[in-house]
Formats: structure tokens, C-alpha cells, sequence
């Protein structure tokens, strides 16, 4: 059990902030590898604790900056932006969280394949797809713009899609640069983060599970938040380069036909 969650917190530090499906990825490790948890979509959800710290801690200066600008009454177009980007994800969450994990085609291993082969593609023909005028930064986005960014996010409900992965790509179509849009992308995220991981705690009986389990959880949430840093780091180093995007996109269809591939075997 140590070592399934070492390698589940390693797979989701990895891929959370790499637009490559964290959820797809913990999917594909879970079947592959036969693992076989109690509540494993539950594990998964405690474990993003560690790389929602990851995620803080990364940006502690970015917000203390919004804070302090919040607070002061100033330059709230970030903030408001934010806030903007999260509803709809927010609230389709919040309200069909449980259909959503209930329903088959949302825990189906072939549509997790599917999405990650689809926006794989997306990706690998951002730059043909025409773009709104150019955009600096995440404060200089209407609200319509971010308002299309938190549509993008709603579609990360979906195994394989990535949340990264598709507010990064409607970053772009609205204007933004690599970098530019996946920093907007994961300060974006942190509210829905901060909800996923309050509302795991609201049952008594998931509050029960993370106290039988805490050792486990700390076990896959240090590595998870170790993994978080480096991959933040790496992605915006790897988003220099121009063809950033094209390159995770033929990854993510090599990892879907492998995938595929070796469950029609």
C-alpha cells in the first residue's frame, strides 16, 4: 500500500500541472497496474492536497499581491477574472459531483483515451486555430474572455481532458502566450482546488476514511507536493519554447494509442 501511494502521488504531482490529464494518467496507472484500493477515486481526491499546497506555495507572491490588491480596493480586474473562470466549473461540480462519479462514461477507461487523444490533437494544431487579439496577461482579459476560459475548465470534468490542458489552450485562443496563460490557468484553479478539497472533507464518512488512511495520504501528498514543484517549474521553463504545446499534444495521442493498444490486447 506504501508504494501504491507513492506512485499515485508521484503520477498526480507529475501531471497536474502538466497538461497531459492527471486524472487520465491516474486512470491508465490504476488499470494497467491492476491496483485494487478501496474508495481509490477518494485517495485520489485527498491527494490533491499536496499539490494544491505545491500550487501555493509556488505563487505565494502572486497572491499576496491579489490579496493585498483585494484588500485595498485596487486593480481587481485579476481577482475578478478569477472569480469569473470558476463559476462554471464550480458549479457543475458542486452540483453533479456525485453524477458525475456515478456515471459510466465519466469513469469509462475509453473516454479518458478519447479525450486525451482529442485534445492531444488540439494541441498539436493550436497554432492553425485562429486566435482574438493578443493578450498580456490573465488582468488584461474581459470578462467574456474569462468567462470562455471557465468553459474550457468545465470540460476537465472529463477523465483525460486535463484542467491545465484546457484553460492553457483557451489561454491561447483568447490571446495569450504559452506562459502567460498557464500562469492565468493555475491561479484560475486554486478556487476550484480550494473546493474540491473542502467539500471532500464535508461527509463524516470521508472525513472517517482520511483518519484510517492518514498515513497513507501524508505518504502521497508529500510526493505529490515534491512532484508538484518540480513540474511546475519544468512547464514554465518547457512553455518557452513555441512548439511547447504541439509537443505535449503528441505525447498525450502516444499515451492514448499505446494505452489503447495494450487494453485491446
Amino acid at each position: 500500500m506504501i508504494l501504491i501511494a507513492i506512485i499515485l502521488g508521484l503520477v498526480q504531482g507529475l501531471t497536474e500541472f502538466i497538461p497531459v490529464s492527471s486524472s487520465g494518467h491516474l486512470v491508465l496507472v490504476e488499470k494497467l497496474l491492476g491496483f485494487q484500493t478501496d474508495n481509490f477515486h477518494l485517495f485520489l481526491q485527498f491527494i490533491n492536497i499536496g499539490t494544491l499546497i505545491a500550487l501555493l506555495i509556488y505563487f505565494r507572491r502572486d497572491l499576496t499581491k491579489l490579496v493585498r490588491d483585494v484588500a485595498r480596493g485596487r486593480d481587481l480586474k485579476l481577482f475578478r477574472n478569477i472569480i469569473i473562470t470558476s463559476i462554471p466549473a464550480g458549479l457543475i461540480g458542486f452540483f453533479f459531483a456525485s453524477f458525475i462519479e456515478e456515471t459510466p462514461f465519466f469513469g469509462s477507461v475509453w473516454t479518458t483515451l478519447t479525450a486525451m487523444a482529442l485534445i492531444g490533437v488540439v494541441m498539436i494544431l493550436i497554432h492553425k486555430i485562429p486566435k482574438m487579439r493578443a493578450v498580456k496577461s490573465g488582468e488584461q482579459l474581459t470578462a467574456k474572455k474569462a468567462l470562455y476560459i471557465g468553459g474550457a475548465q468545465v470540460l476537465a470534468l472529463i477523465p483525460g481532458v486535463s484542467r491545465s490542458g484546457s484553460t492553457i489552450i483557451a489561454g491561447r485562443l483568447v490571446g495569450l502566450d504559452n506562459a502567460a496563460a498557464a500562469r492565468y490557468s493555475f491561479l484560475a484553479s486554486i478556487p476550484i482546488m480550494l473546493g474540491v478539497t473542502l467539500k471532500v472533507f464535508l461527509k463524516s464518512s470521508d472525513r472517517a476514511y482520511f483518519v484510517e488512511n492518514l498515513p497513507l495520504l501524508l505518504i502521497g501528498n508529500l510526493v505529490a507536493f515534491v512532484a508538484g514543484m518540480f513540474a511546475l517549474k519544468f512547464i514554465f521553463h518547457f512553455l518557452k519554447h513555441k512548439d511547447a504545446l504541439p509537443r505535449f499534444g503528441w505525447y498525450r495521442v502516444a499515451v492514448a494509442l499505446l494505452a489503447a493498444g495494450i487494453f485491446l490486447i
